[in-house]
């Protein structure tokens, strides 16, 4: 036995359409939306039991920074480890996001000096070796200015900012600062 579902009154350019049912899969799926979205909008935001997806991301990035923090405060550093570290692209980047924050202001952005000397030649003052670049970033050069950033930044990002800068070396930027300190051979 088979229906005839009724034509609508309506017609587009001639054409006449049936009044047809929907499935009843796709109306469950509907009506269950429809059930949980209340549920959700309950939990989420009348009350508030549970973080909604921003708050949980940013929940979930401070976890991973605090996981990498522990990771590089036990880890011993030497050359070969910021080599490798300034060999990671996203280590890099936050590095270069470390820089630009608090850096800058006295090497410039693309670390060709300002207040401070030209980080993109092969001239250094504290040497150019990438432990001495991390002890100069951690203790800082008191006597000319340069602050501690150890205390501040911690060492993770410390070493985020060394390896940014390792990767200024010889770069050579235009417009960069005048040559200070000793030439360095490349490492």
């Amino acid at each position: 036995m088979t229906t005839i579902d009724p034509l609508r009154e309506h017609a587009y350019d001639g054409i006449q359409e049936f009044d047809n049912r929907l499935p009843n899969w796709w109306l469950w799926t509907f009506y269950l939306a429809c059930i949980f979205s209340v549920f959700y909008w309950l939990h989420y935001h009348v009350l508030g039991t549970g973080p909604l997806p921003p708050e949980r991301y940013r929940m979930e990035m401070e976890a991973a920074e605090a996981r990498l923090a522990a990771r590089l405060a036990n880890q011993t550093i030497d050359d070969a480890v910021l080599q490798k570290l300034a060999a990671e692209p996203t280590f890099v980047e936050k590095g270069r996001q470390v820089f630009i924050a608090n850096c800058a202001q006295c090497h410039k952005e693309d670390g060709g000096g300002n207040i401070g000397p030209n980080l993109t030649d092969e001239y250094w003052l504290h040497g150019s070796r990438p432990e001495a670049i991390y002890q100069t970033v951690i203790n800082g050069v008191p006597a000319k200015g340069m602050v501690a950033w150890g205390p501040v930044l911690g060492p993770a990002r410390c070493q985020q900012a060394a390896a940014y800068v390792l990767t200024l070396r010889n770069t050579h930027v235009a417009g960069g600062k005048e040559p200070q300190g000793e030439a360095q051979p490349p490492n």
